[in-house]
């Protein structure tokens, strides 16, 4: 996992806070300056904290568990969708739906609704319906693969919660909060980091900004998942093979259940 420097956090404008009459006094240790009225981060910090949380990402993926982002602000959905889905993770970028976490069973009812018009569609029924009827479930399926396509996949509660804008996503957070769902996220000089398990001081408004957090955090769970595939592999191996890799493995797993 490489090391993200410095420098490429300063060349994606990460360090740019919001106004200072704007600020969370909460975030007064990550914050190095006032420029101009506005908070500059302390991108040593900022770099400091992004291994960390990138280290219990790689763990969290490498232990085959889901991590669910959220980032519904236009500047940041777009980003997040590429960058999740390249990761093979679920991820909300239209409404977060009340309840997502709270009331995950009424959620589970909805993609599987979302199913059961595919297998409509599939089997023939879908076409004994009325051109009115017909109408109406091509809406309710748009509607849910909206909302819900990009958790379709995502059949049980997920591990970690990646959040791009706290203050913007505080239901998310209270959800996660209620569960006890560790949460990772980007934080801006307006909110406030206590809320957050893992936090990244960075400029939550930016698209070059988000690019680059996003890059880094990708690329650490596409690594965990490629450590956890491995480690398959090496199950499929004659025993003498796999043998000394036995010990890295049970590493792995203690390492995540000290996450949970």
């Amino acid at each position: 996992m490489a090391k993200t420097e410095v420098k490429d956090l300063l060349d994606a404008g990460v360090h740019f806070g919001h106004l200072t009459r704007k600020w969370n006094p909460n975030m007064a240790p990550y914050i190095y300056m006032e420029r101009n009225g506005i908070h500059i981060l302390n991108l040593y910090k900022t770099a400091a904290k992004l291994e960390e949380a990138n280290e219990a990402l790689k763990k969290i993926a490498a232990s085959g568990r889901k991590i669910l982002f959220v980032a519904t602000k236009k500047q940041a959905k777009d980003i997040v969708a590429d960058k999740a889905g390249n990761a093979n993770m679920p991820y909300i970028t239209e409404r977060w739906p009340g309840g997502m976490l709270t009331n995950f069973v009424t959620i589970r009812k909805a993609v599987k609704k979302m199913a059961s018009i595919d297998r409509m569609k599939q089997d023939g029924t879908f076409n004994t319906l009325s051109k009115k009827e017909r109408l109406q479930v091509d809406r309710l399926r748009a509607k849910l693969e909206k909302n819900l396509g990009s958790i379709s996949d995502m059949s049980r509660l997920p591990a970690a919660l990646f959040i791009v804008d706290t203050t913007r996503e505080h239901i998310a957070v209270k959800e996660a909060q209620k569960l006890n769902i560790p949460i990772f996220a980007m934080v801006d000089t307006n909110s406030d980091p206590r809320e957050i398990d893992y936090v990244i001081p960075s400029n939550d408004d930016a698209s070059k900004s988000i690019e680059k957090i996003m890059s880094s955090v990708s690329e650490a769970i596409i690594e965990g998942l490629a450590e956890r595939k491995s480690g398959k592999d090496d199950d499929d191996a004659p025993a003498e093979v796999k043998a000394p890799k036995a010990k890295r493995g049970k590493a792995v797993a203690v390492a995540s259940s000290e996450e949970e």
